[in-house]
């Protein structure tokens, strides 16, 4: 079976199917019984010979098939593997331009690649399997070794067999099949049963090959299945189209074509199709006969009432040998000239001359009535619709050309009143009337409920710690710091004005001077504004002249919170609704000669909407959603935090959407310590300070639309 596709999609479809067959298990599971040892080409005269030499006999022939764009023939070779050590065989024989070898999943595939397309046959000759590809474009005859022609079929001797049966996509959609036959005298009987297509050749037999169901659904045109069968002495051919079609055959030579294409369907054409004719079928053989007479004989087949002009006359001969009444009618009108119109089920016939006369006077005709009819003028109350809203429609502002009203009407709009007075032909008027009436109704009103969830988790935690050693033996009478050797003595202190304020070099001023003492002061920092609480120990002599002091702060805050907000608007279908809540906050801006303005910003909760509510019941939102909210303040004033969702959504009536949301995390470890001290295990804890930090923060919006009744009100 080889099946031919003219377009380009198709040839994508096989260069994938190639990709994947090559992507296949790189590794057989089983060993293959045969392998490809070798490919020559050689070209006798137009035809180009491929020999496939095979290790072991070949029992059939492998299933082939080919496409037209790009141009290709594929043979399938199943539990064979590429024994020649090559991928790709260069030949540029005639139109065979190279031989690809593909193997994976327990096969062989031989791909032709050709400068355009052609027909190929193939035979069996011991170990080699020859391929002939017809050059000229025809159908291909296989050849043997020595070059002489051979049957490749495997049906009984002395009974010709079909030799391949194709199908093809044409450019317009069509399906073709197109069958090899052994013979040019081989008799076709073709038949329509019901959606089907039944095709006998007499006296011929069917390859094994052959005998098969071809699924060709995949190709685009109304040809679903091939069923090839055979049938006593015959072979009989299913055809299985789907939707509208029509068929047509011939036989040219020892090719035999089915046509099958599919229609469009217009129910302002009498028949379907470029030649969809589904009349009942007549016979005609007549000399000189009428043609009001043949029209006559066509009215009483069809059923049809049909008229015929004065102007018909004239004889005709015709020789019509079961046919549609309908495409016979065709024939006679394109020979005769004539044309015809029809209305519901009758038939006017007449010369296309006078046809198109008779509408272009009835056309002028009705011009005329216009011009001459009397004016009448009427006035439209509008209750939904502004006045207004039709100086485009009419063309009252200027801006636009009247379309509705003829070259004597006039429009006058008074929005006091909210009416329409209008000055035409009755007409016309009717045609605003009708206008006013489908766009003057009431519009349906839609409630938008949003909710805003704001949630937050904070955590943090500080831990801190102050010590110093103070010696007051000084301030005492006695001596201060500690004997090192000699009369060399040494003070130990917080720091530097500790060390004076003790020896003496510094005075001592009216405010403590235990702060002066300190080694170290990494206290824990307060969190929203609170100090943290704190616990001190003191280590003394008992004389209370030498203090060893000790201070451990620390502050834990945990907090949750949610924040709602449920902003609800009203408003028509397709009107634009806006509600806002908040503050508007100053911010300073400096102005080209050096001064300060102030101006002001929002910080607001706000909700901006436009609903379509469409055919089904549903809402469509055109939706843009801000919460804005107060932030750090800096030198120009307070800064502003924004969240903001702008999207559009559908959504059932009644039903709620999650819009979007933003989730944060924030985690901080941070700690401050003295070099050295702060790294000893255990007692590095005196001479640093931590925290850590753990906050949460989620934001989600949630929508919901509902179409309101007539009499209902939000609450």
């Amino acid at each position: 079976m080889k099946a031919l596709i003219n377009t380009s999609k198709r040839g994508a479809m096989f260069v994938k199917a190639c990709f994947l067959f090559m992507l296949g298990l790189t590794q057989l599971a089983f060993a293959q019984s045969n392998s490809i040892e070798s490919v020559v080409t050689n070209q006798q005269g137009a035809n180009i010979v491929v020999k496939i030499g095979m290790k072991n006999p070949l029992e059939k022939q492998p299933a082939g098939f080919s496409i037209a764009t790009p141009s290709r023939i594929a043979l399938d070779f199943p539990d064979v593997v590429n024994g020649t050590g090559k991928s790709t065989v260069d030949v540029n024989i005639g139109d065979l331009r190279t031989v690809t070898l593909v193997e994976a999943s327990g096969r062989t595939r031989m791909i032709f690649n050709l400068n355009k397309p052609l027909n190929y046959a193939a035979t069996i000759e011991g170990k080699y399997l020859i391929v002939t590809i017809d050059g000229s474009g025809g159908v291909a005859t296989a050849v043997n070794s020595q070059g002489l022609p051979v049957n490749p079929d495997s049906a009984p001797q002395g009974k010709a067999s079909l030799r391949d049966i194709d199908f093809r996509r044409g450019v317009n959609g069509e399906g073709r099949v197109v069958v090899d036959l052994p013979l040019n005298q081989v008799a076709v009987d073709v038949r329509q049963q019901g959606q089907k297509i039944q095709v006998t050749f007499l006296k011929v037999a069917l390859p094994e090959i052959l005998r098969k169901r071809l699924d060709v659904a995949d190709f685009g045109s109304p040809v679903q299945t091939i069923t090839t069968t055979p049938n006593g002495e015959n072979v009989q051919m299913v055809i299985e189209p789907k939707g509208l079609w029509e068929q047509s055959s011939y036989q040219s030579d020892t090719q035999f074509v089915l046509e099958v294409r599919p229609i469009k369907e217009d129910p302002n054409k009498l028949v379907q199709g470029t030649q969809g004719y589904r009349g009942e079928r007549i016979s005609f053989n007549f000399q000189n006969i009428e043609v009001r007479a043949i029209l006559q004989i066509i009215a009483e087949v069809s059923g049809l009432n049909v008229i015929a002009s004065d102007t018909v006359t004239g004889t005709i001969t015709l020789r019509l040998k079961d046919v549609p009444w309908d495409q016979a009618l065709d024939n006679i009108m394109q020979i005769k000239g004539l044309d015809m119109r029809k209305n519901g089920n009758v038939i006017w016939i007449a010369p296309k001359d006078e046809l198109l006369t008779k509408e272009k006077l009835e056309l002028e005709q009705k011009a005329q009535i216009a011009e001459l009819e009397p004016l009448k003028t009427e006035a439209f109350q509008l209750n939904y619709q502004k006045a207004e809203a039709f100086k485009q429609v009419f063309g009252v502002d200027g801006s636009s050309t009247n379309r509705l009203l003829s070259k004597r009407g006039s429009a006058v709009i008074e929005p006091r009143t909210n009416q329409l007075f209008i000055t035409d032909i009755p007409s016309k008027i009717e045609e605003v009337r009708k206008l006013i009436q489908k766009t003057d109704i009431a519009s349906k009103q839609v409630l938008i409920e949003a909710r805003i969830v704001e949630a937050d988790d904070k955590f943090s935690k500080n831990l801190g710690a102050k010590l110093g050693f103070t010696d007051m033996r000084g301030l005492r009478g006695g001596d201060v710091g500690y004997q090192l050797q000699g009369n060399q003595r040494v003070a130990l202190t917080g720091n530097y004005l500790g060390v004076g304020e003790q020896t003496g070099q510094a005075k001592i001023t009216d405010q403590s001077f235990v702060p002066n003492s300190q080694f170290v002061s990494l206290p824990a920092a307060g969190i929203n504004g609170l100090n943290p609480g704190s616990l001190a120990v003191s280590l003394f002599s008992a004389a209370a002249n030498r203090f060893l002091n000790l201070e451990l702060s620390a502050l834990e805050a945990d907090g949750k919170g949610k924040i709602i907000s449920s902003p609800r608007v009203v408003t028509a279908d397709q009107l634009k609704a806006l509600i806002e809540q908040g503050t508007e906050l100053p911010y300073q801006v400096a102005t080209a000669s050096g001064a300060t303005s102030i101006f002001f910003r929002k910080a607001t909760l706000r909700l901006e909407v436009t609903p379509q509510i469409t055919p089904d019941g549903n809402v469509i939102l055109d939706v843009e959603v801000h919460k804005d909210s107060v932030g750090q303040e800096t030198r120009m004033g307070y800064a502003i935090d924004t969240k903001e969702v702008k999207t559009m959504v559908l959504v059932e009536n009644g039903g709620t959407v999650v819009l979007g949301g933003i989730f944060q995390q924030t985690e901080r470890d941070s700690v401050t310590k003295i070099p050295f001290f702060g790294d000893l295990p255990l007692f590095g804890n005196l001479f640093k300070s931590t925290g850590k930090t753990n906050d949460k923060t989620e934001l989600l919006i949630f929508i919901t639309p509902k179409i309101m009744a007539d009499r209902f009100s939000a609450k």
